[in-house]
């Protein structure tokens, strides 16, 4: 026994956090997402085996994914931004309401039951997925982006959403863009600067939101934030971030487009079976 926790438990633990992080930072490149969509499903199977209790499982990956997603999603911006792709004046103004979303996000963290993390989860996945794999660009609100107050209130809910989700929001971002009719690999780009908005203030809420609970939670936890679950995955997420960068550019939009619907489908469906089983 090791802080609590039998050592097969623990080297299981390890090895699926390590694959997992390269993992994360890989689609962190190619999607422009901080990994969210990989961590939460992860860290819940991962939690499920060592015995974290159902109440404060789905809160506790969703914290430790935005702390993930801190580093893995700078390192994603700065490898995007550097291929010239990110429209700063965009996340210029999605800056402040996307924050205060994330704030709000985290409130509700502390008093939503665990299902409803799950259930955002599903129905954000699986329309995203739907408009990427059979809507290709005949789903349009728009030839140019809209005003200010317009991308302010999708900006707070964007923020709403992604703290709720544990996400970086990269999807969600993404799917807005090209809804007003930016080429998918700007979209990209752009989404992972979102991701260092939206996980600093994130992590901080959720560390927030579970103080309440530090007596049922996993050793070497501050809050909803698994430290032991942190410092696993980040070393290898943020050295395959950059592959990830540089492979997006190599794809086709229409590639890019399936892989990534297929993949939001497949964590969707994952999901839904916890909620149903």
């Amino acid at each position: 026994m090791f802080a609590g926790f039998p050592v097969e438990d623990l080297v299981f633990l390890a090895v699926s956090l390590v694959v997992a992080g390269a993992l994360t930072g890989l689609l962190a490149g190619v999607f422009g997402v901080g990994g969210g969509a990989l961590v939460v499903p992860v860290l819940y199977e991962v939690f499920r085996v060592i015995g974290v209790p159902e109440d404060v499982r789905m809160p506790l990956c969703v914290g430790t994914s935005l702390a993930v997603i801190i580093p893995t999603s700078i390192r994603s911006f700065n490898a995007h931004r550097a291929k010239g792709m990110v429209d700063m004046s965009i996340l210029k103004i999605w800056a402040v309401p996307v924050v205060l979303g994330v704030i709000l996000g985290s409130y509700i963290a502390r008093f939503a039951p665990p299902d409803l993390f799950k259930i955002i989860f599903v129905i954000v996945a699986v329309f995203s997925a739907l408009r990427l794999l059979f809507a290709a660009d005949r789903w349009k609100l728009g030839a140019q982006m809209p005003g200010k107050l317009l991308m302010s209130i999708y900006g707070a809910v964007i923020g709403i959403l992604s703290a709720l989700m544990g996400i970086g929001g990269g999807q969600l971002s993404s799917l807005f863009m090209t809804f007003y009719g930016r080429p998918i690999h700007q979209a990209v780009a752009t989404s992972s600067g979102l991701g260092v908005i939206i996980s600093i203030p994130g992590a901080l809420g959720f560390i927030y939101a579970g103080w309440p609970k530090m007596a049922v939670l996993p050793p070497l936890s501050l809050g909803y934030v698994s430290l032991i679950g942190f410092l696993l995955f980040v070393p290898t997420s943020v050295w395959t971030a950059p592959i990830g960068a540089r492979l997006a550019h190599r794809l086709s939009k229409r590639k890019l487009e399936v892989v990534f619907g297929l993949f939001l489908l497949t964590v969707a469906g994952r999901f839904v079976w916890s909620l149903v089983a």
